[in-house]
């Protein structure tokens, strides 16, 4: 089984919140397990840029609309980590010296084309691509419904929630930019007469999950609008526990804990 990851973050990359450790946890456990999983995340200006070399194992062009962008897919020149990293290179989007801003929809919806523009010309596609949160959750949508992308059709994909909150909403305006796809399928895309990249993921993807199953539960109370979706969704939504990676936070020798525990010492 080889499943392919398609993230903003991940650890030891690109960290400004959880979602970079949860997945740094989950690669490492289905590597454990013998499957073949690795990550698609954007090459930033950032201490892991400095610090590491990279091989272009790909390079090609891609259309964000009316405009074209060349990109590059890199990998480490030595692997350090159990599992695989791809960073998109797009110089002109990505290559910042911050993860997010006040005005990513261009950044990363290039991302994802571009992402998915490599996954297309390999010869062994991945059996699951999961993408993780808004910033990925237009990739089932055109992974399904996108003529270009119609060899990937029949792959499985799944959307993790791990912060509802923030969505990715644009105007229809930018629709133009998602590459060509039959235009009545495009209510899809649309939450609350915007494209709404998050909801637009829990219609398309074949399965949704949140990083616990507590989490899941809150959403289907508060999900910044989409509970009714999520409550229409709900077949194919869990909650799945992941745990916590105890190499990089552990409760025992964390020094940012006051008190360090274990299980012999919690009440």
């Amino acid at each position: 089984m080889n499943i392919t990851h398609i993230s903003t973050e991940c650890y030891p990359i690109a960290e400004v919140g959880g979602l970079a450790d949860v997945l740094k946890a989950l690669l490492e456990y289905q590597n454990k397990l013998g499957v073949n999983s690795n990550v698609i995340i954007p090459f930033y200006n950032n201490e892991f840029a400095k610090n590491n070399s990279f091989k272009t194992i790909y390079e090609s062009e891609m259309s964000l609309g009316f405009t074209s962008y060349n990109f590059k897919i890199l990998t480490l020149k030595k692997k350090e980590q159990p599992f695989d990293i791809f960073l998109v290179d797009i110089h002109d989007l990505l290559f910042k010296d911050y993860v997010y801003s006040n005005n990513d929809t261009d950044r990363f919806l290039a991302f994802q084309i571009a992402a998915l523009d490599w996954v297309l010309q390999l010869k062994e596609k991945p059996t699951i691509v999961n993408c993780h949160d808004h910033h990925t959750g237009l990739i089932p949508f055109m992974m399904s419904n996108c003529y270009k992308y119609e060899a990937l059709k029949e792959i499985p994909s799944i959307l993790t929630i791990h912060n509802a909150q923030y969505q990715g909403q644009f105007s229809h305006d930018h629709v133009f930019k998602i590459p060509p796809f039959e235009f009545f399928k495009v209510g899809l895309l649309d939450w609350n007469q915007t494209i709404n990249p998050l909801a637009s993921g829990i219609k398309c993807a074949w399965k949704v999950n949140t990083v616990s199953r507590s989490y899941m539960d809150e959403l289907n109370k508060n999900a910044h609008g989409l509970e009714g979706l999520l409550s229409h969704e709900s077949d194919k939504c869990s909650g799945n526990l992941i745990d916590l990676d105890t190499d990089l936070w552990n409760p025992e020798s964390d020094n940012y804990m006051i008190i360090n525990n274990s299980k012999k010492t919690v009440q």
